[in-house]
């Protein structure tokens, strides 16, 4: 899943929801400076990970990605999935999805003192560009793919497009939609009974 949907599965605090983020951005022993609550953050994001890359309804959408992208196939139904989180968001939240966001950027603003720069950085972009909101949508999947081809071509010092990749979901949408209505409540099940532990 994509930060869409870690951020729906968090506890609902800020701290729990930022460390789902900075799991993605906060590496190696630097986590070790971030305090407990942000650490238990990290800590869902990779049940969250664990859980969704081992399923076999989320292999079953990988394999509908075509040769070209298979390679990222997991990156790409992350996305895809967030796209139709975002969809058909009021069946799994009666909290609607502008008011939802807007509560978490105006959360991590409020949060911006105890974060690493570079953190305060990505999440001053995240609700500026309002990428959360904009999963909803083809274009906002398509912008999602650029960000994350640029971000693959800084770190692996070599050029990665993605965005084409946003043809896999076009051509298998329906498919891919019912991969997600069948994965998302267990994951969401799951996640809830890691809470309890």
């Amino acid at each position: 899943m994509n930060w869409l949907a870690h951020l729906f599965l968090s506890e609902p605090n800020v701290e729990s929801r930022l460390g789902n983020l900075l799991a993605d951005i906060v590496k190696g022993s630097a986590r070790q400076t971030l305090n407990s609550h942000l650490q238990r953050g990290i800590e869902c994001h990779q049940v969250i990970d664990k859980f969704t890359d081992t399923h076999i309804v989320v292999q079953r959408s990988k394999e509908r990605i075509d040769l070209n992208y298979r390679r990222f196939s997991g990156v790409l139904v992350d996305v895809f999935y967030d796209h139709f989180l975002a969809k058909n968001w009021s069946d799994y939240s009666h909290v609607t999805l502008d008011e939802f966001t807007a509560e978490i950027y105006e959360s991590f603003q409020a949060y911006q003192g105890e974060i690493p720069a570079i953190v305060s950085e990505v999440i001053n972009r995240v609700a500026t560009e309002d990428w959360l909101g904009s999963y909803r949508n083809v274009v906002g999947v398509e912008n999602t793919l650029e960000r994350i081809s640029k971000r693959l071509s800084r770190k692996l010092n070599r050029s990665f497009i993605l965005t084409n990749a946003v043809s896999e979901l076009i051509t298998h949408y329906d498919a891919f939609e019912y991969d997600f209505q069948e994965f998302f409540p267990e994951l969401f099940f799951h996640v809830q009974n890691w809470y309890i532990i």
